[in-house]
């Protein structure tokens, strides 16, 4: 089956007006959070109900605060099911149980992936003081335990797992440090390349104090970026770039750079929902291509209408208010408890969203010519009056009662969730 990761890929290197967004699911946090990598306790322990088809809020015993790995496996089945990702990125165990075991994306447009080392920046256990120092580079996994579960593939065989991985690096503005941790990139870079392994590549801001301000983070990063890859070649280069989202400024410069570099973001730490689908709006206004979020998924109240909403997003269908009114009208109707009251969850919290943190409009220096993504989201949904509306006929969603709302949303979304 042709992936939808590799199609879009192909789309976007061939007309650099193509709308192609890549959304990639982060499941890989076992390796960073141990136990809590499942995430926490659903709505569906407070009720003791078996959740319905399609919802993985999935839950069976109420003496534990974390779902267990096969409640995690059952979760990532279902987005799998449902198809609208096109990466699904997990540890290198995972990646044996669902995929070299079990087969679970032989016939499934989503690409695999699996974390492919884990710096010390990511030890996030309870109790430790690992990601208080400075990162250190670590691998875990090896490219075979990857693509085939043992320590040496058979080459001349059809390779069972997954063969694309996530390295991640983290510059401290510390000579000794980083030339360590890019000496350990390039080696992964030429076994990666002999082996056929591809890869992508996640930087992340300075996890210790680096001495640069935090408004030129995004230079330092840019320039780290292109002067680490500039010694590698085609065969050896990462297929996209995982970055924090810096704002307009950062993120348009890097992506003007090289057109053939295509860039995407990390979805960050969980905030409001709000947060989430601004972030995923504005980076790809500014030329982002792909986003990665890992916790603002595995932290919804309703995994798979949050994925839902954020492709709807990407493909200029709705504006991030916009979608979590909507998000909020799908929770009311499965009778979900949301973790905020839909006018907290419509407040931006990420200073990242602020820009200046004044919630001044962002003023960009950078021109991207001929992109296609910067343009005004959808108009109004053409829609019967049953609910306020303004003067210029769109909703009033400030007088809507709550039977309005979700009438609204309901007829929005063309009833995609009753």
């Amino acid at each position: 089956m042709i992936k939808s990761l590799d199609a879009k890929l192909a789309a976007i290197k061939a007309d650099p007006k193509s709308r192609a967004f890549i959304l990639a699911d982060a499941k890989d946090a076992d390796m960073a959070y141990g136990v809590r990598a499942p995430g926490g306790r659903s709505y569906l322990a407070q009720r003791g109900a078996r959740p319905a088809q399609f919802s993985p809020e999935i839950w069976t015993r109420e003496e534990y605060g974390y779902r267990n790995l096969p409640e995690f496996l059952d979760i990532i089945r279902e987005v799998t099911q449902q198809g609208l990702v096109d990466i699904m990125l997990m540890s290198a165990y995972v990646n044996e149980q669902l995929t070299i075991k079990e087969g679970l994306f032989k016939n499934s447009p989503i690409t695999p992936a699996a974390r492919a080392n884990d710096t010390t920046e990511v030890w996030a256990v309870r109790h430790g003081a690992y990601t208080a120092e400075p990162s250190q580079p670590f691998r875990s996994a090896h490219i075979d335990h990857i693509q085939c579960g043992v320590a040496d593939c058979d080459r001349d065989a059809e390779l069972p797992g997954a063969n694309l991985g996530l390295y991640s690096l983290t510059y401290l503005n510390d000579l000794q440090a980083d030339r360590e941790a890019l000496l350990w990139y390039k080696s992964f870079r030429e076994e990666a390349e002999r082996k056929g392994f591809r890869h992508f590549l996640e930087v992340f801001d300075p996890n210790v104090d680096s001495g640069i301000p935090p408004e030129k983070l995004g230079e330092f990063i840019n320039d780290n970026i292109v002067r680490t890859l500039a010694g590698v070649p085609q065969a050896g280069r990462p297929i996209f770039l995982k970055i924090v989202y810096h704002g307009p400024k950062a993120m348009e410069e890097i992506v003007q750079y090289d057109p053939n570099m295509i860039v995407g973001i990390l979805g960050g730490a969980s905030g409001t929902t709000h947060d989430a689908f601004k972030l995923l709006h504005d980076a790809q206004k500014y030329g982002a291509r792909v986003a990665l979020y890992g916790r603002k998924i595995n932290q919804a109240e309703h995994q798979l209408a949050f994925i839902e909403f954020l492709r709807r997003i990407t493909e200029g269908q709705l504006g991030p208010a916009e979608a979590v009114r909507a998000y909020h009208g799908v929770l009311q109707a499965k009778n979900i408890k949301p973790h905020r009251a839909l006018e907290e969850d419509l407040k931006l919290t990420d200073v990242a969203m602020s820009y200046d943190n004044r919630g001044a409009k962002p003023r960009h220096s950078v021109e991207i010519r001929n992109n296609p993504l910067a343009r005004k989201g959808p108009a109004a949904p053409s829609v019967p009056p049953i609910w306020p509306v303004l003067a210029n006929g769109h909703p009033d969603f400030a007088r809507m009662s709550s039977a309005q709302r979700h009438a609204y949303n309901a007829a929005r979304l063309g009833g995609l969730f009753p």
